[in-house]
């Protein structure tokens, strides 16, 4: 057996038979993600497995958004669909990513005990109410993926900012977004609305660092936009080493993890970016062995 593919074999029976240990001792093959080398039966196997133990769903957001650092990037990772009128590209996708696809994939994985769950889970969280469709899709991080999340999670830039905290008060237009898309029918859709979201300052993050939490996921709020509030999705790592930050960026052409103090040094340096809106798991949730079926979402909204 080659010698890439006998690493590859002991890579996934650590996965599958420990399910939280570090698997940094084996490599697979460069630009390729843990998570892409494994069938849904396998992925099935591991979430059965890590939603036995005492895990959080934060500490599952570690480990899971850990499994898809290498990933390629790519902006049409997803669509609604091959049914679709439309975006018709996958449902999911393991193979390639981008910054909200790859937060809605982690935290879908991070709240569900099985493969079938996992997949409905990713639509309810990437939908209004779980209808797939164009329309129904949560396209705005900050105007309509984080309030149809609330069940989920909530904007908690005050009780980290404190003091440092900002506000940001922008006009959204789904009919502007739809039209530059070339949907005329524009029925069903939300209408225009000005929205008011909390935020912390860029040269203020150095002086709350203390206050992020495992698990955090984050906006990069633009500086110089006036019809949009987020340009990028990341998450927060906390664990004994410090802070990391995990993204998948077209920066670089794929997914990847960057020490905080690196991050952020680099981030403040640009005039785009205003600052950090930061979203977390809701703390009656985020339990040892919680996880969240499908079904119960909609009772929880």
């Amino acid at each position: 057996m080659p010698h890439k593919k006998i690493i590859r074999v002991i890579t996934l029976y650590i996965l599958l038979t420990f399910p939280f240990i570090s698997v940094q001792g084996g490599k697979i093959p460069e630009n390729t993600a843990v998570i892409s080398t494994l069938s849904h039966v396998q992925i099935d196997s591991m979430l059965q497995q890590n939603a036995s133990g005492n895990a959080t769903i934060t500490d599952r957001i570690a480990y899971y958004s850990r499994l898809f650092l290498g990933m390629p990037y790519s902006w049409t990772a997803t669509g609604d669909g091959e049914w679709a009128l439309l975006e018709n590209q996958p449902l999911y996708n393991l193979d390639s990513t981008n910054c909200m696809v790859y937060c809605e994939h982690v935290l879908a994985l991070s709240i569900s005990d099985s493969w079938d769950n996992f997949f409905n889970n990713l639509q309810q969280i990437r939908y209004q109410d779980g209808i797939m469709g164009m329309r129904t899709r949560n396209h705005y991080t900050m105007a309509d993926w984080l309030p149809e999340n609330r069940w989920l999670l909530s904007n908690v830039s005050r009780k980290v900012g404190g003091r440092n905290t900002r506000t940001l008060t922008r006009k959204i237009s789904h009919k502007a977004f739809f039209r530059d898309k070339g949907i005329r029918d524009l029925r069903y859709i939300k209408p225009d609305r000005t929205l008011s979201v909390d935020y912390i300052p860029l040269k203020d993050l150095n002086t709350v660092e203390d206050r992020f939490q495992n698990g955090d996921i984050l906006a990069l709020l633009s500086a110089n936009k006036d019809n949009i509030f987020s340009a990028h999705m990341l998450i927060m790592i906390k664990n004994e080493k410090g802070l990391f930050i995990r993204e998948a960026s077209n920066s670089q052409w794929t997914t990847f993890e960057t020490p905080w103090k690196t991050w952020l040094e680099k981030i403040q340096k640009s005039p785009h970016y205003a600052g950090l809106a930061v979203m977390r798991v809701h703390a009656k949730l985020n339990k040892p062995g919680r996880i969240i079926l499908p079904w119960e979402i909609h009772s929880m909204k």
